[in-house]
């Protein structure tokens, strides 16, 4: 009996995994392929060979890593070429910088693959390029690659005390008190990620910055994480607060153009590079939602940007000063103030200094039109800034793939300088003849299991770094990869995922914002539906600013009868919106205050059409678990429960932004609901009724 029960245990424990599958190897899983595909690969695979450098000893760990696992042998790394041997070659000029190119050659008489590039960074790339192809199951040709982006940079939200501004994963992976005696293992697996997707920068604290963040003990923090981090060409930069002379140091201004504020940050950055050899340099937001800045004494964004490039040049750092700014004092039309504060400035901002700009002029929508700033400021080095965290797209929980959300961004045409004049020429120098270029990201990464809560929301963050690579990839292509590589590389699985994914965003926006409508969210937490919110200081601050209902009808003019922010755009694109019954109609209220009554282009009314966007969306997640329910033979226990019980609260969450919104916008219009629409489950104070006091994230 006791032989019996021995076997018994023996056979459980080969057939089941060591480790339950958790979502912490994202997409390096490197899962052995099927032997066909070992068979094919294992020739090309024989061993590692490469110089003994800090990235390419991180190279050389990852590509066996990944051979090991996925191949299921033990791959050397050696010195000796011999046939089959994979050969890190670094310092080809002819190779772009971070770039790389993956070929068969003959070296000594071996034939092996070379992964050359012009940079030990480049190499890093390659090597997981190649790991890349093996894991989608694609063969190992010659590939060239090299991205079109200079600074592809992570933004993380995170506070000093480890909470996370708009986290929704967890607390934040830097542990700044134990910091820098104890630094946590788990930041090296972090590094391999973004070094994965092509991420060369990562800014480690709040945009909402406290000046601690500056001072030694805290630089000394940084540096430890710094360390980790070179291995895998990654620099860190931090995001500065303005006021920092004062609050540290006792100055009585931080006006700009004062010798002595001129001094302090000219010998903090002095300072910093001795503890931080390599650091990036800062991330600012000055002079919004209460920050100080230059405009405190009535100086420009370029004077105050201006003043810490100088500071920051000699070392050879950057600014990335952010464009995200409205003010208490105009209130005609949020989405204009960015451009009427910068557009003022073109071509006086330093040469190491990058403008950040949003995808759209109010604040990372489910859906906005291209913000105006882009195309505006040819002589300014403008940088694009997309949210992979969802703060308005679900938070935590909903399934929405913003894959399509930043290609939509990225393929939006300017017009500045003709046809063809889009986001992306523009953040990738080539419109423009800009060579220092940048695309950030604000992170979605906490210290959750699976870093995202949300298994879904990993591919967002796979999505930022793969766009940033190459801002004219396919959202759809990259949705496959991440896929295959984290889930199953069934056919059966991939298509079904691919294509409700692509879908989630669109589902997204029907439910919460259809027909170009915005910021319909709660304040402070922005969770679930609030366009009833009418009383807050500000105007800007209300959901009822954004949608302007009534009785007659609802939408924000921006024509010329209006607040004519539409003439901030080029003629060509503004064109595209100024007809309401010729437009794309996702945008049209975004633009157009319209009658209820008013025809859309299916033949309905404006209020029949806007209803039935709402149900449609809840009825699209609804769709979304019945394709998820269809994987379970596909996907390990784990994460296909994790995944139903998210998309389980998506649809309740969903019925809930249907049925609220559709009641206060019916209390506005006083019309029947269409024919075929159920009321909503409540009345419209219930769901005003309802309080989330500990929302995450806020």
């Amino acid at each position: 009996m006791r032989r019996l029960i021995a076997a018994v245990c023996f056979a459980i424990a080969f057939a089941s995994p060591a480790f339950a599958e958790d979502g912490y190897d994202l997409w390096l899983r490197y899962k052995p392929v099927e032997a066909s595909y070992a068979a094919q690969y294992k020739p090309q695979a024989t061993a590692i060979i490469g110089d003994d450098t800090p990235i390419l000893n991180s190279t050389k760990a990852e590509l066996k890593r990944g051979l090991d696992g996925l191949l299921g042998q033990d791959t050397p790394v050696a010195q000796a070429v011999t046939n089959g041997a994979i050969v890190l070659q670094t310092g080809d000029k002819d190779i772009a910088e971070d770039g790389f190119r993956i070929e068969a050659k003959s070296i000594d008489g071996h034939r092996v693959t070379v992964i050359s590039a012009n940079t030990d960074q480049g190499a890093l790339y390659g090597a997981f390029r190649y790991l890349r192809q093996i894991q989608t199951r694609q063969p190992i040709t010659t590939i060239a690659d090299a991205p079109k982006i200079r600074l592809r940079v992570i933004n993380h939200w995170d506070n000093l005390d480890g909470s996370v501004e708009r986290g929704y994963s967890g607390t934040s992976i830097f542990d700044w008190w134990r910091l820098p005696d104890l630094v946590d293992a788990r930041l090296t697996d972090y590094a391999r990620a973004e070094a994965s997707i092509g991420v060369n920068g990562v800014v480690l604290n709040n945009v909402n910055a406290k000046a601690d963040s500056l001072t030694a003990p805290y630089l000394e923090k940084a540096e430890a994480i710094a360390k980790v981090f070179r291995p895998y060409g990654i620099k860190v930069y931090l995001s500065a607060r303005w006021s920092a002379p004062i609050e540290l140091s006792g100055l009585k201004t931080a006006d700009p153009l004062d010798p002595a504020v001129q001094a302090w940050w000219n010998a903090k950055a002095d300072e910093i590079y001795r503890i931080i050899p390599d650091f990036g340099g800062f991330l600012v937001k000055a002079n919004s939602e209460g920050q100080p800045g230059p405009g405190d004494y009535k100086r420009n964004h370029a004077q105050g940007a201006n003043m810490l490039a100088a500071a920051l040049k000699p070392h050879g750092g950057i600014v990335m000063w952010r464009a995200f700014v409205y003010s208490e004092h105009d209130a005609n039309d949020r989405a204009k103030q960015a451009y009427n504060e910068f557009k003022p400035v073109e071509g006086q901002f330093a040469d190491n200094v990058l403008l950040q700009i949003k995808n759209g002029a109010i604040d990372f929508q489910p859906r906005e039109p291209f913000h105006p700033l882009f195309g505006a400021m040819p002589k300014t080095n403008e940088m694009l800034e997309v949210q992979i965290t969802k703060e308005y797209l679900g938070q935590g929980t909903h399934l929405v793939y913003q894959g399509p959300l930043y290609e939509e961004t990225l393929k939006a045409d300017t017009f500045s300088e003709g046809k063809g004049s889009t986001v992306a020429k523009i953040i990738d120098g080539s419109l423009d003849n800009h060579t220092f270029t940048g695309m950030a990201g604000v992170s979605n990464v906490g210290d959750d299991r699976n870093w995202t809560g949300n298994d879904f929301s990993q591919a967002d963050w796979y999505a930022f770094g793969r766009l940033a690579w190459n801002p004219e990839a396919s959202s759809r292509d990259i949705a496959s990869d991440w896929v295959k590589m984290t889930f199953s590389d069934d056919p059966a699985f991939v298509k079904p995922v691919v294509d409700m994914m692509m879908a989630s965003r669109e589902t997204a926006a029907n439910y919460m914002t259809p027909l170009g409508l915005a910021h319909q969210m709660a304040t402070g937490h922005h969770y679930g539906p609030g366009p009833w919110v009418c009383d807050l200081a500000r105007p800007e601050w209300n959901p009822c600013y954004y949608a302007k209902a009534d009785a007659k009808g609802i939408g924000f003019d921006r024509t010329k009868t209006g607040s004519d922010a539409i003439a901030q755009y080029t003629p060509a694109a503004a064109k595209q919106w100024a007809d309401p019954k010729k437009m794309d109609e996702r945008y049209l209220l975004w633009f157009h205050h319209l009658p209820w009554n008013f025809k859309v282009q299916s033949g309905r009314t404006l209020w029949d059409e806007l209803i039935t966007n709402y149900d449609m969306g809840a009825k699209q997640v609804a769709a979304m678990q019945q394709t998820w329910a269809a994987m379970k033979p596909y996907v390990d226990p784990e994460r296909f429960t994790a995944v139903s019980a998210n998309l389980g609260i998506q649809a309740r969450e969903a019925k809930w932004w249907r049925d609220a919104s559709i009641s206060y916008f019916q209390s506005k219009s006083g019309l029947a609901l269409p024919a075929g629409i159920a009321p909503p489950e409540h009345d419209l104070d219930y769901y005003k009724s309802l309080d989330f006091p500990y929302a995450p994230g806020h």
